[in-house]
């Protein structure tokens, strides 16, 4: 990000505002990041851009097959560990 001051405006629609494509750009903004609003004493508004962590299933390390298991028994039917229901 640059030390450039960016000037931009938008409309609010509803209870949406519009991000400029400029300020998206600069801040590295991206679809499913969320931004946290905080209105500061002077009345200035502070945005804090938290980026959503991307995760594929090409990091996904996988079962190397060394354990064997029986699903039926040790699991729930939503997938939770028996051990851990007591």
């Amino acid at each position: 990000m640059t030390s450039d001051h960016v000037e931009a405006e938008s409309k609010v629609s509803g209870t949406r505002a519009i991000i400029p494509d400029r300020i998206r750009r600069e801040l590295g903004i991206e679809d499913g990041d969320q931004l946290r609003w905080q209105i500061e004493a002077d009345g200035s508004v502070r945005i804090e851009v938290v980026s959503r962590q991307m995760r594929t299933f090409a990091d996904f390390e996988g079962y190397d097959g060394d354990t064997v298991t029986d699903a039926a028994s040790e699991h729930d039917t939503w997938g939770v560990d028996a051990d851990e229901l007591g």
